[in-house]
C-alpha cells in the first residue's frame, strides 16, 4: 500500500438506528504507516442541546453527563453540525485526504448523513464529497485478525460467541481485548476514545494484509466457529 493520508471517524447517535442523528463527532487523522496528524472530538449543539427529548433515546445515555466535563476540561469542543462539517472538509482538503474509514463504516456514514438532511430539511444530502473512498476497519479485522487461530482462540476461552453462537464476535471492544490480552476491556463508546482504539486495529490489519479492503456490511458472518481443540 503505498502511503496516504486516512480519516477515522467515529459518531454517537441518537433516536433510532435507521434515523440516527449524531451528537458526538471524533476523527483522527492518520495515514497507513501509522502517523497521527491531527484528532479531533466536537460536540454538536443541534442535537446535544437542542435535541433534549432527542437526547433520552441515545443508546449510551448514561455517559451524556460526562461530556459536559469533557467540554469545560477542553476535551471536546461544542459546535453546530455545520460548522463541524466545514471543519472535516477543511481538514480533509489540507491533508489532501480523500479516504474515510470507520468501524462499521456504513452506519457512521448514514448517521451523518441523516443528521445533515434534518438540520438542513434537505438542502444538503451528503456530508462527505462525492469522489470521497469509504472503508469498514471492521470488514479488514475480520479478514485479518480474526481469521487467525489466535483470535479464535482467545474468543473461544473468553465465550465471545454473536448470531447465536454461530460465529465469533468482531465487535472492536473483542478485536481490541485480542490484541491488548485484556479480556475485561470495556470499550468507552464515545467518539475520540472509541477512535483511538479503532485506529489501533487498522495498523494491525494492515501489518497483515497491506491492501484496504472494500466495505462489506456481512463482515462478522466470516468469524465462522470451527471445531477447534483448546489446549
Amino acid at each position: 500500500m503505498n502511503n496516504q493520508t486516512l480519516l477515522i471517524i467515529d459518531v454517537e447517535t441518537a433516536n433510532t438506528l435507521q434515523d440516527a442523528l449524531t451528537y458526538d463527532v471524533s476523527m483522527r487523522m492518520t495515514d497507513t504507516f501509522g502517523n497521527i496528524w491531527d484528532e479531533r472530538a466536537y460536540v454538536i449543539r443541534d442535537v446535544f442541546v437542542n435535541e433534549r427529548d432527542l437526547m433520552h433515546t441515545a443508546y449510551y445515555a448514561e455517559k451524556l453527563p460526562s461530556y459536559s466535563d469533557d467540554i469545560r476540561a477542553g476535551k471536546r469542543r461544542m459546535i453546530s453540525f455545520l460548522d463541524m462539517r466545514s471543519q472535516v472538509l477543511k481538514l480533509m482538503r489540507n491533508f489532501d485526504c480523500h479516504t474515510v474509514l470507520a468501524y462499521n463504516c456504513s452506519f457512521d456514514r448514514a448517521a451523518l448523513d441523516t443528521t445533515l438532511r434534518f438540520l438542513t430539511k434537505s438542502k444538503y444530502r451528503w456530508f462527505f464529497p462525492y469522489h470521497t473512498e469509504f472503508y469498514c476497519i471492521w470488514n479488514m479485522a475480520c479478514d485479518t485478525i480474526c481469521q487467525t487461530s489466535e483470535y479464535k482462540t482467545f474468543a473461544e476461552l473468553n465465550r465471545y460467541y454473536s448470531n447465536r453462537g454461530r460465529n465469533y464476535r468482531a465487535t472492536a471492544e473483542t478485536v481490541y481485548s485480542f490484541l491488548t490480552n485484556n479480556p475485561g476491556f470495556n470499550e468507552e463508546h464515545k467518539g475520540m476514545e472509541d477512535v483511538r482504539i479503532e485506529h489501533e486495529i487498522f495498523k494491525e490489519c494492515i501489518k497483515i494484509n497491506p491492501e484496504l479492503l472494500k466495505p462489506n456490511r456481512g463482515c462478522w458472518n466470516k468469524v465462522k466457529r470451527r471445531a477447534l481443540v483448546v489446549c
